[in-house]
């Protein structure tokens, strides 16, 4: 786990949200339409606390054992916990039962699970269905063709509220081609608007890209480097 230095948190907060709040501007976005979920995988309960000291209150792990044990060190802070790893079919039980949200849904399997473990004292879950973007082979996330299915399913399960779609492109630099990259992201979360989804969140847009990710049309960005530093 990388040693974050909690000290120079606060300033790289401030530096990402100046980044956000500027591309807000500059793409005709309303001031305050684009959250920040700060990516604390692989950081320590420390540098989170800081973070938290800094105004940040969303926080995306992707690495469970990692995430319950620090989670467990934070239960004093008023913080919306984020799944956003790749999800395995026997970790659904504890992800279902140790987090707020999941953006990582990307089979009927693992929705089913989820919705099942899901204990009902508990809100819904709030679910992000997440896109295979680059097609590749062994990439995680949904193909565009099954994207339909596995939506109107989602949405069908009680313990689970569909909230929108998150989705990582393969990585290009230059603000045109990453644009390029992420607008299938937004155009099936617009169609799925069109039919009728009232879908709210997209999740999409990193430290590298979240310019392009604004100017599509983000309403989340993940951000870890630029909050936290390399992990190393």
């Amino acid at each position: 786990m990388a040693i974050s230095d909690p000290s120079t948190i606060p300033k790289r907060v401030r530096e990402i949200q100046a980044r956000i709040r500027e591309a807000e501007s500059r793409h005709r976005r309303a001031p305050g339409s684009v959250a920040l979920l700060a990516v604390s995988k692989g950081h320590g309960a420390e540098a989170i606390r800081a973070a938290a000291g800094a105004g940040l209150t969303r926080f995306g792990e992707s690495y469970l054992q990692e995430a319950l044990a620090k989670r467990a060190r934070l239960t004093d802070l008023d913080a919306e916990w984020h799944f956003i790893g790749p999800i395995q079919s026997n970790k659904t039980r504890e992800i279902a039962a140790g987090f707020d949200w999941v953006h990582g849904v990307d089979r009927v399997k693992v929705a089913r699970r989820l919705n099942d473990q899901r204990a009902a004292v508990l809100p819904p879950l709030q679910v992000c269905v997440q896109i295979n973007l680059s097609g590749e082979a062994g990439r995680s996330g949904v193909a565009p063709g099954d994207l339909g299915d596995l939506t109107a399913l989602v949405r069908t399960l009680p313990r689970l509220r569909l909230r929108g779609l998150m989705g990582i492109p393969a990585r290009v630099t230059g603000l045109a081609a990453q644009r390029r990259a992420l607008r299938p992201l937004r155009e099936a979360f617009d169609a799925l608007n069109l039919a009728g989804f009232a879908l709210d969140t997209l999740s999409m847009g990193m430290t590298g890209d979240l310019e392009a990710a604004v100017a599509e049309g983000a309403t989340l960005v993940r951000i870890g480097t630029g909050v936290f530093g390399p992990r190393g």
